[in-house]
């Protein structure tokens, strides 16, 4: 068959979406999640795009500045570079920059969520007593002494550090064309499991599916809202998001990380945040983000906020090798990333399966 005769979506082999992954239950203590998964299979299907013909490297992450959107939840950010310095008796010069005080840089801009980023209470939480952080469990049934155990330790348990590299295939479902019919999702709107099975119809992949390992992300066009310098104010406001249907649908396949173009990967309908308003339809009581307690607590699945998606989509690159590569961060809740996607574009033709 010629190149121009086959279908122009870039989806793996069936030789290598059959490749066995690691599959749970995981061993007593661990701290990887679902990306136990990461290995010889999930490589493969990534080294397969990596050779596509044509295949282009898309970054997913905003530019980070002082004047970026910002977490009402989260310390401010500001970096205050310093004059150039130099080293007396050599000919160098060099420059760097400085970080505010209280500053929370891994939950500001394109962000990941370490698993011990969340946890569970046994009932809610009435704000006006002090909070029992001690009832606290986590992903795995670690509790807070083996997590947190006082309130200046850094995580001891499920820190970022624990997270191997992610290098894997990923898939990206245009929830803008399909839910949004072509607009951005509206604040509140919800991307459910139906509207996840019908844009794999819808894009190509009905075949294949989401594999276990595969990254997720999931374009909703509220990206077009991230604005710099941020003058409107409206990105971290609001936002459309995952339902719950969705997150634990994802849960059931065995995704390694979601990410979407939002800032909270849950839905936040319009005051939401400033209490004059609930959470979305379908979110459990007393969980008001319910994605990040069912994927973080429950599936050991990593967070991707703040994605840039806007060219994968554009591009048609519905299947990709993507690299997830936070720093290192002993004890650290989340981190600054850089995520990048390879893949060829719709439009090009393919190789021969």
């Amino acid at each position: 068959m010629c190149s121009a005769q086959l279908p122009l979506h870039a989806v793996e082999p069936v030789k290598l979406q059959r490749l066995k992954v690691p599959a749970p239950p995981w061993p007593a203590g661990d701290e990887r999640g679902m990306a136990n998964q990461i290995g010889p299979a999930t490589l493969q299907r990534c080294a397969w795009h990596v050779a596509e013909p044509g295949a282009r490297t898309y970054e997913l992450s905003q530019v980070r500045s002082n004047t970026m959107p910002l977490s009402p939840l989260a310390g401010p950010y500001a970096v205050k570079p310093k004059p150039s310095s130099g080293i007396p008796g050599t000919a160098h010069a060099f420059n760097s920059e400085t970080l505010n005080e209280g500053a929370e840089p891994g939950q500001q801009g394109t962000q990941i969520d370490a698993l011990g980023h969340f946890a569970v209470l046994k009932q809610p939480w009435d704000g006006k007593s002090p909070l029992p952080a001690d009832e606290a469990t986590y992903y795995g049934g670690f509790t807070q002494k083996d997590v947190k155990p006082t309130p200046d330790s850094p995580l001891l348990r499920l820190g970022l550090e624990k997270m191997p590299p992610l290098v894997t295939s990923a898939v990206l479902l245009d929830a803008k064309a399909y839910v949004g019919k072509g607009q951005p999702m509206k604040a509140g709107e919800l991307v459910t499991a139906e509207h996840i099975r019908a844009m794999l119809k819808a894009q190509g992949l009905g075949e294949r599916g989401i594999l276990p390992g595969d990254v997720v992300y999931v374009y909703t066009g509220w990206g077009d809202q991230w604005r710099d310098p941020d003058t409107d104010k409206v990105y971290y406001s609001q936002a459309p998001g995952l339902a719950y249907d969705a997150a634990r649908y994802l849960g059931e396949r065995r995704i390694v990380a979601i990410g979407l173009d939002t800032p909270f990967i849950d839905p936040v309908p319009s005051g939401m945040l400033a209490g004059s308003a609930g959470p979305a339809p379908g979110t459990p009581a007393g969980l008001p983000f319910a994605v990040h307690h069912h994927m973080l607590t429950q599936m050991g699945i990593h967070h991707v906020e703040n994605a840039k998606l806007d060219e994968l989509a554009r591009d048609k690159v519905w299947t990709s090798c993507t690299m997830i590569l936070p720093a290192r961060s002993k004890g650290a809740a989340g981190a600054e990333v850089r995520p990048v996607a390879i893949g060829a574009p719709e439009k090009l033709p393919r190789r021969s399966r």
